[in-house]
């Protein structure tokens, strides 16, 4: 199975993402990712067994990522994918929790790709370009505080997304749950 680890936006801020995939459809075309699969790639895991995904959420339960903020402020575009995103620079924290998360996945075997962790969250597949005008204002906050697994099923009509663990909030840190 394919997995991942991810930040998830919360339903409301899923919506108004979903708002914006809308609004960059019309002048972009491509395909629209549904407000259920949006959120924040931290790794990506490629193909691994059932043991190795649940030996991930084993070690996944047990972590604490911490609580944390980010600011969406900006559109972009992947050209060799076709992607139009949204996004911003993320915290120094976000970036340190990151790559402190790639770093633990070492001790799986898992060595991800070292390519640099630009913070965005992909809105269209297959798409043109943005224009320059046309777009709406992003300005977006996220608070976030746990990180998920996730496994990627393709499916005729775009993937599916099932979320198999999750880390532990940072207030069970404190409580010893």
């Amino acid at each position: 199975m394919r997995l991942f680890l991810a930040l998830i936006p919360p339903p409301e801020l899923r919506r108004q993402l979903g708002q914006l995939g809308d609004a960059a459809h019309a002048p972009c075309g491509g395909r629209r990712i549904v407000d259920d699969n949006l959120h924040l790639t931290l790794a990506f895991l490629g193909e691994r067994s059932a043991a190795e995904a649940e030996s991930l959420s084993r070690w996944l339960e047990r972590q604490v990522f911490g609580a944390g903020q980010w600011r969406l402020d900006r559109w972009g575009y992947f050209a060799g994918p076709r992607i139009i995103w949204v996004g911003g620079p993320g915290s120094a924290e976000l970036q340190r929790r990151q790559a402190s998360l790639v770093a633990s996945l070492k001790g799986f075997g898992i060595v991800v790709q070292p390519r640099q962790f630009r913070p965005h969250i992909s809105l269209l597949r297959n798409a043109s370009p943005p224009p320059d005008t046309d777009l709406p204002k992003v300005g977006l906050d996220w608070s976030y505080a746990r990180v998920s697994l996730v496994s990627s099923v393709p499916t005729p009509h775009g993937s599916r997304y099932t979320t198999l663990a999750q880390s532990r909030p940072q207030d069970d840190a404190f409580s010893g749950k």
